[in-house]
Order: structure tokens, then C-alpha cells, then sequence
């Protein structure tokens, strides 16, 4: 009986991840399209914002912090920066990367989103206090890094 509980605890929140990614995708889907741009850009300018600590950041950072292909994130940032939202200089300690950074026009434009945005986590997030999100968090890292495990481990056939 344990045996059951446990497996049906499991697929539930497998579920409930398989829902929250849904609905997060049409979240950023809606911010994408407030700025002109498909979700993968607004993704890449989130991520962006996210690691950038005033040097820029490199591609391969961001396709890491987004898990996708780091030849992807150099085509959709070529299309950023023409669209004015993304620098791309020369890195200074090594030639053969950029750092990227947002432009003015882009922290604008995600300033005025900020007000939108902190009402949406206020609403997703309502009735959990800092304690509870950094439980939560804690514990989804560590689902997160033991699933990067287990897919490992069925990929190379040890499970």
C-alpha cells in the first residue's frame, strides 16, 4: 500500500510539473509577444538578465541556464540585437566569445513589464511566504539535479 502511495504521489507531481511548465510557457509566450518577440527571445533576454553582473554574459551561459543549443542562442541574439534589445561586444579576455548584455531599451521595456509581472507572482504565488518558496526551491533543485542523474543513467542503459 505504501508502495501505491508513493507511486501516485509521484505521478502527481509529475503532473502538476507537466501543468506548470504549460502554463508557464504561455506566460512568457504572453511577455514575448508584449515586446514584439517569440518566447525563446524573451527567454534569452530573461536568462540574460538573470546571469549578466555588468561584463556581459557569453552564449554558451545562456544556452546552459536555458538548456538549449548554444548555436540557437547566437542566431535568436543576432536577431535581438538588430531588433535594438541586446549588445554583443568582443570579449576582452578571450576573442573568439561575445559578451552580451540588454540595451537601455531593453531594461525599459522590462521595467515597465515589472509591475505586471509582480502582480502575476503575487497571484501564482499567493499564500506562501519567503520560507516556503525557499523550501520549495531547495527541494526542486534537488529533484532537478537527481532527474538530470536519472536521465543519465537511462540514457548509457543502467536503468
Amino acid at each position: 500500500m505504501a508502495e501505491e502511495q508513493f507511486d501516485r504521489a509521484v505521478t502527481d507531481f509529475i503532473w502538476n510539473i507537466v501543468e506548470l511548465h504549460s502554463q508557464l510557457e504561455a506566460i512568457h509566450k504572453s511577455w514575448a509577444q508584449m515586446l514584439g518577440m517569440t518566447e525563446p527571445q524573451w527567454l534569452i533576454l530573461m536568462a540574460i538578465d538573470e546571469l549578466d553582473r555588468g561584463r556581459g554574459v557569453s552564449g554558451i551561459a545562456v544556452a546552459n541556464k536555458l538548456r538549449i543549443h548554444a548555436a540557437f542562442v547566437t542566431n535568436q541574439t543576432k536577431k535581438l540585437e538588430n531588433m535594438e534589445f541586446l549588445t554583443r561586444v568582443t570579449s576582452p579576455d578571450d576573442a573568439r566569445f561575445l559578451q552580451i548584455s540588454l540595451t537601455q531599451k531593453a531594461r525599459a521595456e522590462i521595467t515597465k513589464l515589472s509591475e505586471k509581472r509582480e502582480a502575476l507572482y503575487s497571484t501564482m504565488f499567493g499564500g506562501l511566504d519567503e520560507e516556503s518558496l525557499d523550501y520549495l526551491n531547495r527541494r526542486l533543485t534537488s529533484i532537478a539535479k537527481n532527474s538530470r542523474l536519472a536521465s543519465q543513467k537511462l540514457n548509457i542503459g543502467v536503468l
